[in-house]
């Protein structure tokens, strides 16, 4: 089983497919099992190297709490690990963070730059505070939850789009059984903020989001395309989990990821 340590914890990680590499940072709570499809998907055009993020999947657990800044470590020692010196960084929503800060931290790892439904945080906005969620009971947490995915999932949006309710469904289902490292990376989500330091960000950068975001809105895209020079700006026609609604989207990330050669 590959790892690689990072602070004393074992990072799993893998290497799938062929073509343009790049590092695939999936969303919060997500192992590499839960996110078997999506890196099927990258991985049918693209080298994907991901990994299971601290405390989750079959990365050790944390020793306790942690911030950002370690997440953008673990992702520098997996990079080490396979000797990738650069890459393209695909990030999505909590991945998305975590590129952003790697992004601003170590600006010469990256040769390009996907962030997808994710926030810079600070003033150019954050986030939905997902530690909040746990605070509701539990009817009105299914339908604050669902909301958030899409802006339109009320109940009779979902009685006339039927795929619309299977999608909400099977991301309901992913929540349960979230143990202590899920915590552990919504507490560091909080403290997420990359606004001030977006100008460091000199790679080519492709940014994207769904027009009825609940979590990552417009808006937060919108902030992050003004501050990072060059900076593309495409809006979907969807919420939180775009890539499965509109297909453009997908497209649009191969396009961009084909244009790095492999070096």
């Amino acid at each position: 089983m590959p790892v690689t340590p990072s602070d004393g914890i074992d990072l799993f990680y893998q290497v799938t497919g062929s073509g343009p590499r790049v590092l695939l940072l999936n969303g919060s709570g997500l192992t590499l099992e839960d996110s078997a499809v999506l890196v099927g998907l990258f991985s049918s055009r693209c080298q994907v190297l991901s990994y299971d993020y601290r405390g989750l999947g079959r990365s050790g657990p944390s020793a306790g709490g942690y911030t950002m800044a370690d997440c953008a470590t673990d992702a520098r020692r997996v990079l080490d690990a396979v000797g990738w010196r650069t890459a393209p960084v695909l990030g999505i929503s909590f991945g998305g963070m975590v590129a952003l800060e790697l992004a601003v931290s170590a600006p010469d790892r990256l040769e390009r730059l996907v962030l997808l439904c994710t926030s810079a945080g600070g003033a150019g906005g954050s986030s939905y505070p997902l530690h909040e969620l746990d605070t509701l009971d539990v009817d009105e947490r299914k339908s604050v939850r669902r909301r958030l995915i899409d802006t339109r999932f009320d109940e009779p949006w979902l009685d006339s789009h039927p795929g619309d309710r299977r999608l909400a469904e099977m991301m309901e289902a992913r929540e349960s059984g979230r143990g202590p490292g899920f915590s552990e990376q919504l507490e560091a989500r909080r403290g997420h903020d990359t606004w001030d330091r977006l100008g460091a960000i000199a790679c080519p950068t492709s940014i994207g989001c769904g027009r009825f975001d609940g979590i990552a809105p417009p808006r937060n895209s919108e902030a992050m395309a003004s501050r990072i020079s060059g900076a593309e700006l495409h809006v979907y026609q969807g919420g939180h989990a775009f890539l499965a609604q509109d297909p453009q989207s997908v497209t649009d990330v191969f396009e961009f990821l084909s244009a790095t050669p492999v070096p």
